[in-house]
């Protein structure tokens, strides 16, 4: 991985981890699950109108866009509204990688090394010192729905695995189409059918407009840019290789809370947070032996590459 690589990479993770100070900026604003919604919206629109269908089955095309697009967002925004402090939303989030493992062995057969098994059981062993920690301070059902959240992106992540799509960043623009149904339903249900729409007017006010650069950022940055590049990166290097940056996320998430909002973890959530971050990068599978042609690549693969793949 070149060094331009590398720094690309590390770009992704510190736009990904502002994306968790946006979201607790935009819940000053809007309503979560409005929120959640409009966030996806913003680029359906667009990729409905300009970007070509991916050619996939539909099948794991809405269940990319139910688990990572639905489910993880809206679990994630319910759990920072009701009190789930921004940085820990951030690492808690992490917990996505052991259960895409875990998934994958169970659905599709991939076998778990001892290397993996371990990382994935301490992971769990910090997630649940986290969960401790906080059900000793009455706030254990934010952790339980950003854990559900992470769960969803695991679904997403199969699901987008299965769909082997010729041209991903078509398949992450698309996937964009399925949500803003299913979360803005949620929204007339729970939070009232007028209460997003009015804080969208508000928006556009002196006062509302931080909320509306939130949703930009959250929109544009996060997932057009971050996303961008993090798929053209794992189209030109093995999975193992670009998949621990992500694990730098949960820093700037933390780093941006305590220095913005002021957010101070226990001590005990700092060791649980470094427990964590060494299970994700033990459960990572290491990437396979490649020759330069496989690692440089092209923009299109052939046929058996994919296949393979």
């Amino acid at each position: 991985m070149t060094a331009r690589h590398r720094l690309l990479a590390v770009l992704v993770a510190a736009l990904w981890g502002g994306n968790f100070l946006a979201i607790r900026i935009g819940l000053d604003h809007f309503p979560p699950l409005f929120l959640a919604g409009l966030r996806m919206l913003v680029i359906a629109v667009p990729a409905l109108l300009f970007v070509p269908r991916p050619e996939v089955p539909l099948k794991w095309l809405l269940g990319y866009g139910l688990g990572f697009g639905t489910v993880q967002f809206l679990f994630l925004f319910v759990a920072m509204d009701v009190g789930m402090p921004t940085g820990l939303a951030s690492l808690v989030l992490q917990a996505s990688a052991p259960f895409t493992v875990l998934l994958g062995a169970l659905f599709l057969r991939e076998r778990l090394s001892v290397r993996q098994g371990i990382g994935i059981g301490l992971a769990v062993l910090g997630l649940a010192a986290i969960a401790v920690s906080r059900a000793q301070a009455a706030a254990l059902v934010p952790v339980l729905l950003t854990l559900c959240g992470a769960l969803g992106w695991a679904f997403g992540n199969l699901c987008s695995r299965l769909a082997a799509p010729p041209k991903p960043m078509h398949l992450t623009l698309w996937m964009c189409v399925i949500p803003p149904i299913p979360l803005f339903a949620a929204s007339m249900l729970t939070e009232g059918p007028g209460a997003g729409w009015s804080a969208v007017g508000a928006a556009f006010s002196v006062e509302g407009l931080p909320g509306l650069a939130a949703v930009v950022y959250l929109s544009v940055m996060a997932t057009v840019v971050g996303s961008g590049i993090w798929t053209w990166l794992m189209r030109r290097y093995p999975a193992g290789v670009v998949a621990p940056y992500s694990l730098l996320v949960p820093v700037v998430g933390i780093a941006l809370a305590a220095a913005v909002l002021g957010e101070r973890p226990s001590v005990t959530e700092l060791v649980a947070a470094v427990v964590i971050v060494g299970g994700v990068l033990l459960g990572t599978p290491r990437p396979a032996r490649t020759t330069p042609e496989e690692v440089v690549g092209t923009e299109e693969q052939t046929p058996a590459r994919r296949a393979a793949a």
